[in-house]
């Protein structure tokens, strides 16, 4: 049989009231998820497994399906409206998504958030209908050295995420790096910078650190700083709600580069979801002919990564269905669904188990149905609650952050941690160094340090053996040529400047 029989057939075994309500629960769960910051899409899929045990197969994976893409939805919304993102994915979106909610469009940024998820996340299950198998294979090609290749391009392109300042972004991200090191070694198992502590040994959770540099210091800008007015809000008349003409023109684009950005990087090991979501917030600032709109409000900001973090968790099903590696932690609880309903994910899926697959496939087209259905309706219920005066609405954000902190361990120290960075993080944005990159250093500083110990083991200790590995090559050069590129860029810019004063 051809795709689309196939897949007709996996919509049949989709339309029933069980496997119906499984979709609708799992997206509805993992819209919460994201909105309430703390417990995370894996920790909210861990504890709902055992629940799976008595339900057949392929509901219970439907179920899970439906949470993890779930959460990738309701992840901004929080970001939007208090600047306190509810998924690691979601972190870059705080800085346009508040800043337009700052100007009264908060409703235009939520409406363009679901929008563009639903694209992206539509077109990113066309191409795992389509391409699974084939995708997967060129993924694997993919080596230690091709990925810290990755990363390190990454994190250059990142220090000109946001803010003027180059310097003080490559100081955050390094700073941002310094802090995941803390904790174990995942190669070698040594415990590093925990000063005789069993809390740190564990490293800082990166939920607790996001609401921190985030949340709490948001929350302390709000208190302690005095406003001469209050946020506007437009009267929630449907016609203001949603995006204008020219905010659905300029999201368009950046929506349909994000969707298959987001694709590409979530076929790779790591935290696919918050790289496609920095990536492709750094590709919409570079190609803009309005960057300095960027981080004041600008809708690409908003469109771009929301799309690409949907697009990024769609790719996440390739390895897993097609060859049984979950490149991240949902991913992995994913896999553990299937074991525990005696499937094993894997070339064979495709075969054995035809009905589990397509039921599954057509069971993500339905969710991203019902999830547009339900975030669309609701923008204006989110918008309004900017109306909430700060005296009230604050001390609610701060139990639920505290709450969430709490949640992730269920620790004091997580509480302090939270307390002492969310402090660190208000005192150092009082001199112009923007969070975001701070943020992304510590998500992706695992999986570099994990990258780069696998890549000089594999090398033998020779460093110089990566020029033999052409993929790698091409990356270093990018990253040395943006290096160079930027310098020369802020020097000749300096130059004319003082030129023109003379």
């Amino acid at each position: 049989m051809g795709t689309f029989e196939m897949l007709f057939q996996g919509f049949a075994q989709c339309f029933t009231a069980a496997r119906l309500l499984a979709c609708a629960g799992g997206v509805l769960i993992g819209t919460l998820t994201g909105v309430l910051p703390g417990i995370g899409v894996t920790g909210a899929m861990a504890l709902l497994l055992p629940l799976s045990f008595n339900m057949d197969a392929t509901s219970a994976l439907i179920l899970f399906a439906g949470i993890y893409y779930g959460a990738m939805y309701g992840g901004s919304t929080t970001s939007i409206l208090v600047n306190l993102p509810g998924e690691a994915a979601s972190v870059v979106t705080c800085l346009d998504g508040h800043a337009m909610a700052k100007k009264g469009r908060a409703g235009a940024a939520l409406a363009i958030s679901a929008l563009g998820s639903f694209i992206a996340g539509t077109l990113g299950i066309v191409a795992l209908t389509f391409t699974a198998d084939k995708i997967a294979k060129l993924a694997l090609a993919f080596q230690s050295p091709e990925y810290f290749a990755i990363c390190l391009l990454g994190l250059i392109l990142l220090t000109n995420l946001s803010g003027k300042n180059a310097m003080k972004s490559a100081l955050m991200v390094l700073f941002g790096l310094a802090l995941g090191t803390i904790g174990i070694d995942d190669v070698f198992g040594v415990s590093r910078f925990d000063f005789g502590s069993m809390y740190m040994s564990r490293g800082l959770e990166f939920s607790v650190v996001a609401m921190a540099v985030f949340g709490i210091s948001e929350m302390l800008g709000t208190l302690l700083e005095p406003h001469d007015e209050d946020v506007k809000i437009q009267k929630l008349r449907l016609r203001d709600l949603y995006p204008n003409k020219m905010e659905r023109k300029r999201s368009r684009a950046p929506i349909l580069r994000a969707s298959v950005l987001g694709f590409l990087i979530g076929l790779m090991p790591g935290p696919a979801g918050t790289l496609a979501s920095f990536s492709s917030y750094a590709m919409e600032k570079k190609i803009s002919k309005h960057p300095e709109e960027f981080g004041k409000g600008a809708i690409e900001g908003v469109a771009g990564p929301e799309a690409a973090n949907n697009a990024a968790s769609s790719a996440a099903f390739v390895p897993l269905l097609s060859l049984g590696l979950p490149f991240a932690p949902p991913a992995a609880l994913l896999l553990t669904a299937f074991i525990t309903h005696g499937i094993t994910p894997g070339p064979t899926l495709f075969t054995q188990h035809a009905g589990v697959f397509w039921g599954l496939i057509a069971s993500m087209y339905i969710g991203n149905v019902l999830l547009l259905v339900i975030n669309l309706p609701l923008v204006g219920v989110f918008a309004s609650l900017l109306k909430c005066p700060t005296k009230i609405l604050m001390p609610i954000v701060m139990v639920i952050t505290f709450t969430g902190a709490f949640a992730t361990n269920g620790t004091i120290f997580d509480i302090l941690i939270l307390i002492v960075l969310g402090v660190l993080a208000y005192v150092v944005s009082k001199y112009g160094f923007s969070m975001a990159p701070l943020a992304v250093g510590i998500c992706i500083s695992s999986t570099i340090e994990q990258r780069f110990q696998q890549t000089i083991i594999g090398l033998k200790g020779d460093v110089m053996n990566i020029f033999n590995n052409p993929i790698a090559c091409v990356m270093l050069a990018l990253a040395v040529v943006l290096v160079i590129g930027t310098v020369a860029s802020r020097t000749v810019k300096k130059v004319l400047a003082n030129s023109k004063e003379d």
